[in-house]
């Protein structure tokens, strides 16, 4: 009994004696200095070059064509240390207004030209902070109605779909509604939903609103009674400050249009922009040779394994409401009358 008694008080005191050590050491290594390697001469060197010339570009939603379109540009433009483009996965072309304006390391942005709207109460003079580069697509406006539905004031107090939030229907279409005056019973469900629901007999739903580059496969491929039918939505002054005129035609949708026949409405630009950079600014200096270096290698978006929208795409055309880009005018005004370009 007295040995277990010293085996235990021995035990304790060795305890005691590691617990003591091991606190001594932990309070040493807090107070030793911790040795962090500074950046060399070299790494600093490396770290500016890489980022002199890197721009970020604004694309939009993962599974969207502007993301697509800004990653294709950054192939073609990237030219090691020269020119680095990041494409940047974002909440989508609305969105990318907000990012140019007040995100670091956004120079540029794939916008729709009509999402300056949303900003216009709280940036006045948003139209002065951002200049455009390229006309990139048209999405036009489609819309589509049951037999019933003659023409857009039949539509007031019924059922309209304009697919689900955050896509450029559920933005653009009501937009537009508004400014038609058409008080309509809007509804923002897949738009697949939405079109299902239109076939039925006793349907209340009268009319699915697309704003996408034609043609789009629920029309071109899809399988429609007689008498379902896209309505004209005619472009005059109260879309001149967005908008551009626009047709749906027989080659695009030829199932639902008689041979020859067309149907007028609007499209929304979508476009690539910058910040209104000082000409004097590096980050000015950044977009400009980058727009040097596209417009000179257009061509090669041309080739296949690239969108087809780029054989569409027209260096001189113009966006209403928007100045182009200092760099670019300063281009078309050297090379579009050598190359026969048309404005």
């Amino acid at each position: 009994m007295r040995f277990t008694r010293k085996l235990v008080t021995a035990v304790s005191a060795a305890l005691a004696i590691c617990v003591t050590c091991d606190a001594q050491a932990q309070n040493a290594t807090k107070k030793r200095p911790q040795t962090v390697n500074a950046p060399g001469p070299a790494d600093s060197a490396r770290r500016q070059q890489i980022n002199e010339w890197t721009i970020g570009l604004a694309g939009g939603l993962l599974e969207g064509a502007p993301i697509r379109l800004a990653t294709e540009m950054s192939r073609v433009v990237n030219d090691g240390f020269n020119l680095h483009v990041l494409p940047i996965v974002t909440r989508g072309p609305t969105e990318n207004v907000n990012d140019l304006l007040y995100l670091k390391g956004v120079d540029m942005a794939i916008i729709a030209s009509d999402s300056l709207e949303e900003y216009k109460s709280q940036v006045p003079d948003i139209q002065n902070r951002i200049s455009y580069i390229l006309n990139l697509f048209p999405s036009e406006l489609h819309v589509f109605v049951r037999p019933e539905i003659k023409s857009l004031q039949d539509l007031v107090g019924k059922k309209v779909n304009f697919n689900t939030q955050g896509t450029a229907a559920a933005y653009t279409g009501p937009l537009v509604f508004s400014r038609l005056q058409l008080n309509v019973n809007k509804t923002f469900i897949p738009h697949p939903v939405a079109m299902e629901q239109m076939k039925k007999p006793d349907s209340d739903m009268a009319a699915v609103v697309f704003i996408t580059s034609k043609p789009i496969d629920p029309f071109l491929k899809g399988r429609w009674d007689p008498g379902f039918k896209f309505l004209p939505v005619p472009y005059d002054r109260r879309f001149a400050d967005y908008y551009l005129p626009a047709t749906i035609e027989s080659t695009d949708y030829p199932s639902l249009l008689a041979a020859g026949e067309r149907i007028d409405t609007i499209s929304a630009p979508t476009i690539l922009v910058s910040y209104n950079w000082d000409p004097k600014s590096d980050r000015y200096r950044r977009v400009a040779r980058f727009v040097d270096s596209l417009f000179n290698r257009k061509s090669q978006l041309h080739a296949a394994g690239f969108d087809a929208k780029w054989k569409d795409v027209n260096l001189a055309a113009s966006i209403p409401g928007l100045t182009r880009f200092r760099a670019a005018q300063e281009w078309l005004d050297t090379s579009a009358p050598k190359l026969g370009m048309r404005p």
